[in-house]
């Protein structure tokens, strides 16, 4: 295994003259498969980062499964120092400080190519992401100086304390407090936060507290604030270990604060400024989990490959059953468009963070804005990734069978450990929340042109049809996929328009329909960006064949959702006129995705997960 070196040239994402897409402008725009950063695009320097990733989690984690699971965080500990001295822990860390400075796309590949065993990536991903971030981005110098150097080389390990019991999703509404000390040399913590990865042996944690006046300590004037706690810190103490469903071996336990003492000096950021901390932290949270999905993804349908090869049964290999090669013809397709949409969204995000002015490279408020303007993306890309990885390891348990609930076999343990993606980082119903509501908000605002969308989509639909011509390019493989892709996003404004127009300012009351909204949006993004890559790729028969079966699929999801809201927002003759625009723009020929999954099945099992 390569140790990781510090880049020898800018990365590649940013191409010049290319304009910055701005988040949640999918809806409303056409991009071209040049417009999109794709697996394909890797840098060779990237390439040889995802093997040495891809050979420290075969070669040094997987081996000490047993170790890990059994909670031995020794050897946690071990393998983390390790992956430091590789270089694993430092792409996200300032030259400066002992890091690479890496770009997020490389972020992104560390995460996705070591997450084979769940328990291990859960515990890296919360050290580099969460549990070091924070410092990066608004650790005084001397803080930074303090703690990356360590933290970059596993020397130190990070955990990050927002969560409590009574608050979960409501995060603001945490009953921790601070308290400053006359002198103002120390705050007082008190307090309890619960579900902390890598408590157990974390030796810096960054915990958010209100800070309270002591003159006038009322809730409503209390301010939400971050603090830096290391594990020796009087007053801290770290609870028993949780005994979970899935990720065995991660430690998860409660923090007690008992008039913690913490110097004024390990405040990070602004007293009352915390919030920024914990939102905008969760958005390079939610690109990487949604990458780390998709890694997980591809170890359990390998390993689904091989068990279905060797498995005999009625006098022939499993693999060749049509109903097994349906099952991993849909764990192949959502792979690959799993990457698809990874690596456009962090590709965008290097592409905007590459376009700030240089004198302001490493202002972290300018950062955190240009990773901010993909936040839609971001929380698409954490939802999307989740219950991509649940269906994907549901497949492989029914394909290993009964051995499949078995612990022996590596089916069981990657079904328990993928339950827990669709709570961390925002659960999907908050997340679902936030792309509804973010698009809304600036659509509002004007800083997203969807109203003037969405009316002239109303003044469109309202003509007399007009129909595609798709079939006037016969040679045009994807000619009918890209005519569902337009339609679906006629349906998203559609749908997005009609529920505005009924609830107003009322809508982010009717969380059934912002879910529902927010489904059709994942998809037109989903079907987007597999449809982008393949015509990047040249429309190769398996991938041509794997953006068709998904487009059958999304527009099913799609079809579904806009139903139910119109069915929600409207009735009588109105009701009867939106669905029949609704039938008009869902309305396209099946495809024959049963010839098609075989096609995938066959490409999957003949050649592997390679897709370009």
């Amino acid at each position: 295994m390569a140790t990781i070196a510090p880049p020898s040239a800018p990365s590649p994402v940013s191409k010049p003259g290319r304009n910055e897409i701005k988040g949640g402008s999918f809806l409303i725009h056409d991009l071209g498969p040049e417009d999109i950063f794709t697996p394909e695009d890797f840098t060779e320097e990237q390439r040889q980062i995802a093997e040495t990733a891809d050979q420290f989690a075969a070669n040094e984690v997987l081996p000490a499964a047993g170790q890990i699971e059994a909670k031995n965080f020794t050897v946690t500990r071990a393998l983390l120092r390790k992956a430091g001295e590789l270089g694993l822990m430092a792409v996200d860390i300032p030259e400066e400080y002992g890091g690479l400075a890496m770009d997020k796309v490389t972020s992104a590949i560390v995460a996705d190519h070591l997450s084979q065993l769940a328990s291990f990536s859960v515990a890296f991903s919360a050290h580099v992401g969460i549990g070091t971030l924070p410092i990066v981005w608004y650790g005084t110098p001397e803080q930074k100086e303090k703690y990356l150097p360590r933290l970059a080389t596993g020397e130190w390990l990070g955990a990050y304390a927002l969560s409590e019991a009574t608050s979960g999703s409501d995060a603001m509404n945490i009953r921790t407090r601070a308290t400053i000390s006359e002198d103002g040399s120390h705050y007082v913590l008190n307090g309890e936060k619960m579900w902390i990865t890598n408590a157990g042996f974390a030796d810096l944690f960054t915990v958010f507290a209100k800070v309270t006046d002591p003159a006038d300590a009322s809730a409503e004037k209390a301010k939400f604030s971050a603090f830096l706690i290391e594990r020796d810190t009087p007053g801290l103490t770290v609870g028993a270990e949780e005994h979970k469903l899935g990720i065995r071996g991660s430690s998860t336990c409660p923090l007690i604060l008992s008039d913690c003492i913490v110097p004024s000096a390990n405040l990070l950021g602004e007293v009352g400024k915390g919030h920024h901390i914990a939102f905008n932290i969760l958005n390079i949270g939610r690109f990487k989990l949604g990458a780390a999905c998709v890694g997980g993804a591809r170890t359990a349908l390998g390993n689904g490959i091989r068990y279905a090869k060797e498995r005999k049964a009625f006098g022939k290999s499993i693999s060749e059953f049509g109903l097994i090669q349906q099952k991993l013809a849909d764990c192949a397709v959502r792979i690959y468009v799993g990457e698809s949409m990874a690596y456009r969204t962090v590709g965008m995000i290097d592409e905007a963070l590459a376009g700030i002015d240089p004198e302001q490279a490493q202002d972290s408020k300018q950062i955190q804005r240009h990773i901010e303007e993909y936040a839609v993306e971001c929380s698409i890309l954490k939802i999307w990734g989740s219950e991509m990885l649940d269906a994907v390891v549901d497949h492989i348990v029914q394909i290993y069978a009964g051995y499949g609930y078995v612990e022996e076999y590596p089916a069981e343990r990657a079904y328990r450990d993928s339950r827990i993606n669709r709570i961390f980082e925002g659960t999907n119903e908050i997340n679902r929340l936030i792309i509804t509501g973010f698009l809304m908000k600036r659509a509002l605002s004007g800083a997203l042109p969807l109203l003037p969308a969405i009316q002239k989509l109303m003044d469109e639909v309202m003509s007399p049809p007009a129909f595609g011509d798709a079939d006037e390019r016969p040679d045009d493989l994807l000619a009918r996929e890209s005519a569902m892709l337009a339609s679906a996003k006629k349906i998203a404004l559609l749908t997005a328009g009609a529920a505005s127009q009924k609830y107003m300012t009322a809508l982010a009351d009717q969380q059934e329909i912002m879910a529902d909204i927010a489904d059709i949006v994942i998809e037109v993004y989903a079907l987007e960006s597999a449809l982008l890559r393949t015509r990047k790729l040249g429309s190769h028969q398996h991938t041509v064949a794997m953006t068709q079966v998904y487009a059958a699929n999304a527009m099913s999801i799609i079809e579904k959702a806009a139903r139910r809201i119109l069915a929600t927002v409207a009735e009588g003759d109105a009701l009867r006129i939106q669905l029949a625009i609704l039938r008009r723009l869902a309305k396209h020929e099946p495809a024959n995705t049963i010839l098609l999954s075989r096609a995938v099945a066959t490409h999957v099992l003949q050649g592997g997960m390679s897709f370009g």
